[in-house]
């Protein structure tokens, strides 16, 4: 199993976005969290097609802490239902891996 990882969140507001980017990043939960403005999410939900405008965030992590990014952003996002999407990362930088490991390993 890889170590890292790479997870997708979507939220409907900037204010939202950046409350759990910085929680993520303080909470040690994530070493870095980029902010993708003005994306538009098309998706099937209770039995409707919509087209929303969202912000993606980009969390980089270690695959340890998974499960507790997830239960805290599942109790921190307004959504009843967030996207909380995980990617394995296969290679990277070994000094950016490095800082992850720095910041969030518990």
């Amino acid at each position: 199993m890889n170590e890292y990882c790479v997870i997708f969140i979507t939220s409907d507001s900037k204010e939202e976005a950046e409350k759990l980017s910085r929680s993520l990043v303080e909470k040690k939960l994530a070493f870095c969290v980029k902010t993708v403005s003005n994306i538009q999410s098309t998706y099937h939900w209770e039995g409707k097609i919509h087209t929303d405008n969202e912000i993606l965030l980009i969390v980089k992590t270690r695959q340890e802490n998974y499960k507790e990014l997830e239960n805290w952003v599942k109790k921190n996002h307004s959504y009843d239902v967030p996207e909380i999407i995980s990617l394995p990362i296969h290679k990277g930088l070994p000094e950016y891996l490095k800082a992850i490991d720095d910041w969030v390993s518990r």
